[in-house]
Order: structure tokens, then sequence, then C-alpha cells
């Protein structure tokens, strides 16, 4: 454990994610276990299994650099948010919907079932238990009856 004149800091998941993501810019990093090193030489105390779960969690990439060697990159931004394509997917895709108990069973075009199911898991909706999409259907499993209708109209107003 290396310390930083004496003093040793803890760090919650979002501000070590942004010290990560900061050195990712400034340092060519090929290894967890130099992200460890030099987390820990500015005296922020990590283990390589923190960093490996941060990695699978700020969805950091590999990518190959001029001499061919590769180096952790951060994943390149998305341009539309994850509300704006499931309003636009839903838009162009929706066919019909309904309810039986907590589960919510939306019709869609051929290919866009399994899109529209990740779209929903992305926007982590409170009413949502999970999801299930095939290729012209999604399941939206809730938690409540009441909770399944109140995702079908937010659905519905997204089709609009």
């Amino acid at each position: 454990m290396n310390k930083c004149g004496g003093l040793v800091i803890v760090m919650r998941k979002k501000e070590r994610q942004k010290a990560i993501k900061d050195l990712l810019l400034q340092y060519s990093i090929d290894r967890q276990e130099d992200i460890v090193e030099l987390l820990n030489e500015q005296g922020i105390d990590v283990t390589q299994a923190t960093i490996s779960r941060d990695v699978k969690e700020m969805q950091l990439i590999k990518l190959p650099t001029s001499t061919g060697e590769y180096q952790y990159s951060l994943p390149t931004e998305k341009k539309l948010n994850s509300e704006k394509k499931l309003r636009n997917t839903l838009k162009s895709a929706y066919l019909s919907s309904r309810i039986q108990n907590e589960f919510l069973l939306i019709k869609v075009s051929p290919g866009n079932g399994p899109v529209i199911a990740s779209l929903i898991d992305q926007m982590r909706y409170e009413s949502v238990f999970g999801t299930l999409g095939d290729d012209d259907t999604v399941l939206v499993i809730s938690k409540s009856v009441s909770e399944a209708k109140a995702t079908q109209e937010l659905i519905l107003e997204m089709t609009n």
C-alpha cells in the first residue's frame, strides 16, 4: 500500500472511476495492475479486484496503439441517449401492447424486440423488474399490476 505523505485516501466508486478516467487520458495503460500502481502513487488505496470491477462497469476497451500494443481506452460516447433511442424506435416499430397481471407484452415490427428490451433495461425504470425480447415481441416484467399499467402508459406516450 503506497501512502502519500502518510495519508491514505479512500474514495467512493464514482470518484475513483473519475480518477481512472483521468489516468487514461494522461497515460498509455495496458494492464489493470498499472492502474492500481498509479492510483496507489496518488495515495488512493485500491486492489486489483476493485479495478477489475471498475474496468468492467466503465466498459473500458483495449485499443491498438501505433506500436501495435494495446492500451485501455474509454468507450466512445453515444450520440443519442437511451430515452431518445427508445422513443424513436418505438415510434417506428410499436404495433400493440397488452397486460396480464404484472406482465406487459409489447408487439413490435420484426427485428426490433431485442433492441427495445435492451433500451428499456438501460432506462432502469423503477417499475420494471426485467425484460425479455425476441424478434417481434418484448415482455416487460413489472413489480406489480399497477406498475405494469404505468409502464404501458409510458410506452404509449413514447409512440406519439
